[in-house]
């Protein structure tokens, strides 16, 4: 089945480089190299807000759980809060060193964190706009509790927030580290990595509970499903592999890319997985069996960036054709 896009999402002058949709799914938000952060209405297919103010890329974008928020990082080293209502800036946090590549708020909305090539990750109390504590590290928990590093490396560290400690160091992988992600109840940590290997971490002690070989080439991103009982990894080999956490073992290695993997997702209940690629499709996969349900064809470059809405009905893909697209899952 091919899919058909509900709506197609242009005005953006250069590369979209993240996505995000609100959690009521009316909403969509996007970042882009034309240094500008949009708001579109799902409804509608029209800009809501376009918000104007960084001097430079804007590298990560993500929504508060309320949806009220929007914040945004830029390579202009800052970060912003935006109110999405007036489309006015609430705050610009200044302090990194080198282009912000992540960001996130908390669960309640009272911080953000953020993550940079200056090789820090910055808590910032969104209150005070003060800078709180400063990492050598980057992203939260669901509960808040703790922040991991995404910044490329070989080591990976697990830090208290509410003390600024370390508390686990990772050591293992022998090359670059490309994705990190923590399962829903904050005790293992996946990571992908240049190695080829995807690893998952016993956070209390550190140790890897087990290295997940098979892949032939760098693992570009990594993510948990909703109950944590599986992994996800997309691949430069152009494959998606599904991977049980209790045995280690391949579930299903799921082909028909035929370019690099670039992002991955599972749906809310976990029983499909989506993968953006740079062969310029996005593709719907049924985890049972391991077909592909729907090729969504239509962006011109790679897609970089892909997520499926709450109640899995629609898919929102970034690319570096300039656009964002929603997709109809179940019309296809």
């Amino acid at each position: 089945m091919t899919g058909k896009v509900e709506a197609e999402l242009k005005g953006h002058t250069d590369w979209v480089r993240s996505v995000a949709l609100s959690q009521d799914s009316t909403r969509v938000v996007s970042g882009s190299d034309d240094k500008t952060v949009r708001i579109w209405n799902l409804t509608t297919g029209k800009v809501e807000c376009k918000l104007k103010g960084h001097t430079y890329f804007v590298r990560s974008v993500a929504f508060s759980q309320d949806s009220s928020r929007v914040v945004s990082g830029s390579a202009d080293r800052t970060v912003r809060i935006w109110n999405v209502t007036t489309g006015k800036v609430e705050a610009e946090l200044k302090g990194h060193l080198h282009w912000v590549t992540s960001v996130a708020f908390s669960q309640n909305g009272s911080r953000v964190v953020s993550g940079s090539r200056d090789n820090t990750v910055r808590i910032w109390n969104v209150m005070t706009d003060n800078s709180q504590l400063i990492f050598a590290s980057n992203i939260p928990l669901p509960d808040g509790s703790r922040v991991k590093r995404t910044a490329l490396g070989k080591l990976r560290r697990i830090w208290n927030v509410t003390t600024g400690k370390v508390e686990a160091g990772l050591k293992g992988h022998t090359d670059l580290v490309i994705s990190v992600a923590f399962s829903q109840d904050g005790s293992l940590v996946v990571s992908g990595s240049r190695d080829r290997t995807v690893r998952i971490w016993n956070v209390a002690t550190g140790e890897v509970d087990a290295e997940l070989k098979g892949h032939t080439n760098w693992v570009n991103f990594v993510a948990f499903s909703p109950q944590s009982s599986r992994i996800v990894s997309g691949s430069s080999d152009q494959t998606v592999r599904i991977w049980n956490v209790t045995s280690g073992k391949v579930e299903a290695e799921l082909k028909g890319h035929t370019n690099w993997v670039r992002s991955v997702a599972f749906s809310q209940d976990g029983s499909r997985v989506v993968s953006g690629s740079d062969d310029r499709t996005v593709r719907i996969w049924n985890v049972t069996t391991g077909k592909v349900e729907a090729e969504l064809k239509g962006h011109t470059h790679w897609v970089m960036s892909v997520a499926f809405s709450q109640d899995g009905s629609q898919v929102v893909s970034g690319s570096d054709d300039r656009t964002v697209r929603i997709w109809n899952v179940t019309t296809g």
